[in-house]
């Protein structure tokens, strides 16, 4: 594998490195020259990730299963990171789950367990890192947002999804207050539909509404887990040091044209 050094010498915690975004960034950052310490809830896949990194002559190591959604799973994943790597430069919040359906008929269970997974996930990484990152000198932390936290989805009802998301922007917001006086930058991501084994079913469904999105992408396509992955590593890296407090769109100009 060719080292193209944007990420050389970072240590980067990815969380959900199992398949998907989170797949696809543990290979890109540790192709750009990061040492990556992933996780997931999966632990055939998290060892099949790192065993892709691994051939390709990448330096992954990971922990699962661990559950981030709580206190104690973030911490654990953060501190084996810590006594494995010897420090953290980079936390990337790439880990979710989500239950979408109609609002008026959505069991209360189901937003909680949004919420739970798509906010609580990034606040309990970030501030079990956080020590760590001060510690270091400063870093980055990359937070993802989504399309869906800053406009409705006619195409399907994700309130709970895109209230999570919003809190993560307005958390990551105030994180970049926070981490000033450290040297932390914090920025969020913000994909558009991404094609993943999760969203597949739906994508792939001959009967469903991928035409109609990609008829309004100006780039005429849905996205791959490799192109936000590589906008990641851009932001995690120095090339992106006066980048701070930013959310960067990733959805091929779907949101330039809502009206």
């Amino acid at each position: 594998m060719a080292i193209m050094g944007r990420l050389a010498g970072k240590i980067a915690f990815i969380s959900g490195t199992g398949a998907g975004i989170g797949r696809a960034a543990a290979q890109v950052f540790a192709a750009e020259g990061a040492t990556v310490f992933g996780c997931d809830l999966d632990a055939d896949a998290a060892a099949e990730t790192v065993e892709l990194v691994e051939k390709a002559g990448g330096v992954m190591r990971s922990l699962a299963p661990v559950d981030l959604s709580t206190e104690a799973g973030a911490h654990e994943w953060i501190d084996a990171g810590i006594e494995a790597l010897g420090g953290i430069d980079i936390l990337y919040n790439n880990a979710s789950a989500l239950r979408n359906g109609p609002f008026a008929t959505m069991p209360a269970e189901d937003w909680y367990f949004t919420i739970k997974n798509e906010l609580d996930i990034p606040y309990f990484c970030t501030q079990a890192a956080w020590p760590h990152l001060i510690a270091r000198g400063g870093g980055a932390v990359l937070n993802v947002a989504s399309v869906a936290a800053v406009r409705g989805a006619p195409f399907m009802p994700m309130v709970p999804h895109g209230a999570a998301k919003g809190g993560v922007l307005a958390m990551s917001k105030h994180l970049c207050a926070a981490g000033a006086p450290h040297r932390i930058r914090v920025n969020t991501i913000a994909p558009g539909m991404t094609h993943t084994s999760a969203t597949a079913p739906f994508l792939d469904d001959p009967d469903g509404p991928k035409a109609q999105l990609e008829a309004r992408i100006p780039v005429g396509r849905v996205g791959e887990p490799e192109d936000i992955a590589r906008a990641a590593a851009f932001l995690c890296s120095d090339e992106a040091a006066f980048v701070n407090g930013a959310n960067l769109m990733v959805d091929g100009g779907d949101s330039a044209m809502a009206g």
